[in-house]
Protein backbone atom coordinates (compact mmCIF):
# COMPACT_ATOMS: atom_id res chain seq x y z
CA UNK A 1 0.00 0.00 0.00
CA UNK A 2 1.15 3.50 -0.74
CA UNK A 3 2.37 5.65 2.10
CA UNK A 4 -0.24 8.24 1.07
CA UNK A 5 -3.13 5.84 1.73
CA UNK A 6 -1.67 4.95 5.11
CA UNK A 7 -1.43 8.65 5.96
CA UNK A 8 -5.09 9.12 5.01
CA UNK A 9 -5.99 6.24 7.34
CA UNK A 10 -4.06 7.87 10.20
CA UNK A 11 -5.89 11.16 9.53
CA UNK A 12 -9.25 9.35 9.53
CA UNK A 13 -8.41 7.57 12.78
CA UNK A 14 -7.46 10.92 14.32
CA UNK A 15 -10.74 12.50 13.25
CA UNK A 16 -12.73 9.57 14.66
CA UNK A 17 -10.83 9.77 17.96
CA UNK A 18 -11.41 13.52 18.29
CA UNK A 19 -15.12 13.27 17.58
CA UNK A 20 -15.79 10.40 19.99
CA UNK A 21 -14.59 12.40 22.98
CA UNK A 22 -16.08 15.45 24.68
CA UNK A 23 -16.79 17.80 21.76
CA UNK A 24 -16.58 20.96 23.88
CA UNK A 25 -13.20 19.91 25.26
CA UNK A 26 -12.06 18.81 21.81
CA UNK A 27 -12.76 22.23 20.30
CA UNK A 28 -10.43 23.80 22.86
CA UNK A 29 -7.52 21.57 21.82
CA UNK A 30 -4.97 23.00 19.43
CA UNK A 31 -4.96 19.75 17.45
CA UNK A 32 -8.55 20.09 16.23
CA UNK A 33 -7.75 22.86 13.79
CA UNK A 34 -4.82 20.85 12.39
CA UNK A 35 -6.95 17.69 12.19
CA UNK A 36 -9.68 19.47 10.26
CA UNK A 37 -7.11 21.05 7.95
CA UNK A 38 -5.52 17.64 7.19
CA UNK A 39 -8.97 16.26 6.45
CA UNK A 40 -9.72 19.16 4.10
CA UNK A 41 -6.37 18.68 2.34
CA UNK A 42 -6.97 14.92 1.97
CA UNK A 43 -10.34 15.63 0.33
CA UNK A 44 -8.93 18.31 -1.96
CA UNK A 45 -6.09 15.98 -2.94
CA UNK A 46 -8.66 13.44 -4.15
CA UNK A 47 -9.64 16.02 -6.78
CA UNK A 48 -13.17 14.62 -6.93
CA UNK A 49 -16.01 17.10 -7.57
CA UNK A 50 -18.37 14.82 -5.64
CA UNK A 51 -16.40 15.67 -2.48
CA UNK A 52 -16.69 19.46 -2.89
CA UNK A 53 -19.58 19.88 -0.43
CA UNK A 54 -17.61 17.98 2.21
CA UNK A 55 -14.75 20.45 1.80
CA UNK A 56 -17.13 23.41 2.06
CA UNK A 57 -18.81 21.99 5.18
CA UNK A 58 -15.48 21.15 6.82
CA UNK A 59 -14.21 24.67 6.16
CA UNK A 60 -17.40 26.08 7.72
CA UNK A 61 -17.00 23.78 10.73
CA UNK A 62 -13.35 24.73 11.11
CA UNK A 63 -14.23 28.42 10.97
CA UNK A 64 -17.02 27.98 13.50
CA UNK A 65 -14.81 26.07 15.94
CA UNK A 66 -12.14 28.73 15.49
CA UNK A 67 -14.61 31.48 16.42
CA UNK A 68 -14.55 30.48 20.08
CA UNK A 69 -18.30 29.90 20.33
CA UNK A 70 -20.13 26.63 19.98
CA UNK A 71 -23.58 27.10 18.50
CA UNK A 72 -25.33 23.73 18.36
CA UNK A 73 -27.72 25.16 15.75
CA UNK A 74 -24.73 25.61 13.44
CA UNK A 75 -22.64 22.60 14.42
CA UNK A 76 -25.32 19.87 14.44
CA UNK A 77 -26.54 20.44 10.86
CA UNK A 78 -22.95 20.68 9.60
CA UNK A 79 -22.01 17.42 11.34
CA UNK A 80 -25.16 15.72 10.03
CA UNK A 81 -24.39 16.75 6.44
CA UNK A 82 -20.76 15.75 6.90
CA UNK A 83 -21.89 12.37 8.24
CA UNK A 84 -24.10 11.70 5.23
CA UNK A 85 -21.52 12.99 2.74
CA UNK A 86 -18.65 11.14 4.37
CA UNK A 87 -20.54 7.85 4.37
CA UNK A 88 -21.28 8.33 0.66
CA UNK A 89 -17.63 9.22 0.02
CA UNK A 90 -16.54 5.77 1.20
CA UNK A 91 -17.43 4.59 -2.31
CA UNK A 92 -14.46 6.57 -3.64
CA UNK A 93 -11.87 4.99 -1.35
CA UNK A 94 -9.34 2.89 -3.22
CA UNK A 95 -8.46 0.66 -0.26
CA UNK A 96 -10.83 -1.44 1.88
CA UNK A 97 -9.19 -0.25 5.13
CA UNK A 98 -9.62 3.37 4.08
CA UNK A 99 -13.22 2.75 3.02
CA UNK A 100 -13.94 1.17 6.41
CA UNK A 101 -12.50 4.20 8.18
CA UNK A 102 -14.42 6.65 5.99
CA UNK A 103 -17.65 4.76 6.69
CA UNK A 104 -16.91 4.72 10.43
CA UNK A 105 -16.16 8.45 10.38
CA UNK A 106 -19.49 9.06 8.64
CA UNK A 107 -21.26 7.05 11.33
CA UNK A 108 -19.48 8.96 14.10
CA UNK A 109 -20.30 12.33 12.53
CA UNK A 110 -23.96 11.37 12.24
CA UNK A 111 -24.08 10.09 15.84
CA UNK A 112 -22.41 13.23 17.20
CA UNK A 113 -24.90 15.39 15.28
CA UNK A 114 -27.78 13.37 16.75
CA UNK A 115 -26.34 13.72 20.26
CA UNK A 116 -26.07 17.48 19.84
CA UNK A 117 -29.71 17.56 18.79
CA UNK A 118 -30.72 15.82 22.02
CA UNK A 119 -30.76 12.17 21.00
CA UNK A 120 -29.31 9.59 23.37
CA UNK A 121 -27.50 7.73 20.58
CA UNK A 122 -24.13 6.22 21.54
CA UNK A 123 -21.04 7.26 19.60
CA UNK A 124 -18.86 4.23 18.83
CA UNK A 125 -15.54 5.16 17.29
CA UNK A 126 -14.03 1.68 17.41
CA UNK A 127 -12.83 0.01 14.25
CA UNK A 128 -13.05 -3.73 13.63
CA UNK A 129 -9.94 -5.43 15.01
CA UNK A 130 -8.70 -6.52 11.59
CA UNK A 131 -8.63 -2.86 10.45
CA UNK A 132 -6.71 -1.56 13.45
CA UNK A 133 -3.38 -1.39 11.63
CA UNK A 134 -2.72 1.11 8.88
CA UNK A 135 -2.37 -1.28 6.00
Amino acid sequence: MEKKDSQHQVHLDGAIHLLTGDLAATTEKAGLDNQLQRWIEDLKEANNPALHQLVVDLQALKAHFGSGTLDVNVIAPLLARLGTGTTQAANFAENVNTATRVTKLGEVLTAVAQQLQGSSVEVDGSLPQDFSSHS
